[in-house]
């Protein structure tokens, strides 16, 4: 293997092969995406690691990315194949002409691996670290490491949960997590129980679930949020992510939805194209 504590730097990261792992440092500048500075590192040990793959990028780049075993991250696990190449965490953008050091690297890798194709039995690379709280559209969700509370605002949740009233829900009672990213307009975080309790087909009508929408719930808070769950379920005994359905609306939420849209247009807060591309989306749920 290299020489430990070799670096590789690239556009937002720099990865720094050591004996058995590679630390992960992530820039913190106002390019570097949101999701990468809310991690701040990350040591994946390398057998976590299936594989390493070199490919051209755009603009005179190439992308180094390494293939994490299915298990062995509990973000990865929580984002479910939903986020963008851009805020991939195990994704190096390096400038082209640095491309034959980093397949020396890549190379130098891939030696190390010995994985068998099996998933991994346990999370080998650390969860975002608890306490952890973010806003959604319709409540603050916060989580203490063993407990997971909602609590309602009144502008946003429906009158289900104002009837359910807030919400808290120790890990022990949980069996996973569903996150929906909220660059697919109308994303939500939904807790699934273990009591296999059926829950209703509308996260704004789940009182185990928050809603995001414009604003709320961005991936650089939600994710982390909803990771650092999933690990905690995980090393509570049971741990699963329900693949996201799209949702089904009635026209009474939809005319909500863009009621809420308009405000924050008029508001200054949603660009003319954004509000047309949005309105656009939810009248194409009718």
């Amino acid at each position: 293997m290299s020489r430990m504590g070799d670096v590789l730097a690239g556009f937002h990261a720099a990865w720094e092969f050591e004996s058995d792992s590679v630390l992960i440092r992530y820039e913190r500048g106002i390019r570097t995406p949101k999701l990468f500075q809310a991690l701040g590192e990350r040591r994946v040990p390398n057998e976590a690691i299936s594989g390493v793959t070199l490919t051209p990028g755009r603009r005179g780049t190439v992308g180094l990315r390494a293939e994490l075993r299915p298990g062995a991250d509990p973000l990865l696990e929580a984002a479910a194949g939903q986020l963008k190449e851009g805020c991939d965490p195990y994704r190096l953008v390096l400038p082209a002409e640095r491309e034959t050091l980093a397949e020396y690297y890549a190379d130098e890798l891939r030696a190390q691996l010995k994985d068998d194709g099996e998933p991994a039995e346990r999370y080998l690379v650390d969860a975002p670290e608890a306490p952890r709280q973010f806003k959604a559209y319709d409540a603050k969700a916060s989580f203490d490491g063993k407990t997971v509370n909602f609590r309602w605002f009144w502008t946003g949740a429906s009158s289900a949960k104002w009837k359910a009233g807030d919400q808290s829900f120790p890990v022990a009672e949980l069996s996973g997590v569903e996150w929906r990213s909220p660059e697919v307009f109308e994303g939500h975080l939904r807790l699934v129980r273990r009591d296999g309790s059926a829950a209703p087909a509308q996260p704004d009508q789940d009182p185990a679930s928050v809603v995001f929408g414009l604003g709320y719930g961005p991936v650089h808070e939600s994710l982390p949020f909803a990771a650092a769950v999933l690990a905690a379920v995980r090393q509570n005994g049971a741990a699963a992510v329900v693949p996201a359905a799209a949702p089904r609306r009635d026209p009474a939420d939809i005319a909500e939805r863009i009621r809420h849209l308009g405000e924050l247009h008029q508001a200054g807060l949603v660009t003319d194209e954004e509000f047309s591309v949005k309105k656009a989306e939810l009248l194409a749920e009718l």
